[in-house]
């Protein structure tokens, strides 16, 4: 038996176009994330980027259910002693609100060079305009 390792250069480039207020931002971030990662394809290679780019429009309003939009918390240590902080959902809806979508599917990725090289595939717009409508994005379904 012989194990083929696809190599991301021979693999062909996919785009996907979500519209954030169509989609649960939980279940739309997982999906995201197993896409960009490559393992929606029989050719998954753990090493490799999948190939994909992804599009999210109107990534400041999410779909969320329950009481999210105000009980949620980013939390985030600095590194220095009583370092940790909180940030609502609100706040960063009102300064960033496209870190919302990033977030979500960032803390899904892998942890490494492989993880932050797939966040730069990820492109997260406010409204409903963006500018890679010349790659033809496949738009994906709630």
């Amino acid at each position: 038996m012989t194990t083929t390792h696809v190599r991301s250069v021979d693999m062909e480039e996919r785009w996907f176009l979500y519209d954030a207020s169509e989609h649960r931002l939980g279940r739309m971030a997982a999906k995201i994330a197993t896409q960009l990662m490559g393992k929606d394809r029989p050719t998954y290679t753990p090493s490799e980027a999948g190939g994909t780019h992804v599009v999210v429009i109107n990534g400041a309003a999410p779909m969320l259910t329950g009481k999210k939009a105000e009980q949620k918390i980013y939390r985030h240590y600095t590194g220095y002693p009583n370092g940790q902080r909180e940030v609502s959902l609100a706040k960063v809806a009102e300064k960033r609100p496209e870190d919302i979508v990033t977030l979500a599917v960032r803390r899904m990725l892998p942890k490494n060079r492989l993880g932050r090289n797939l966040l730069r595939r990820l492109k997260v717009y406010v409204g409903t305009d963006h500018p890679h409508s010349a790659q033809q994005p496949d738009r994906v379904e709630a």
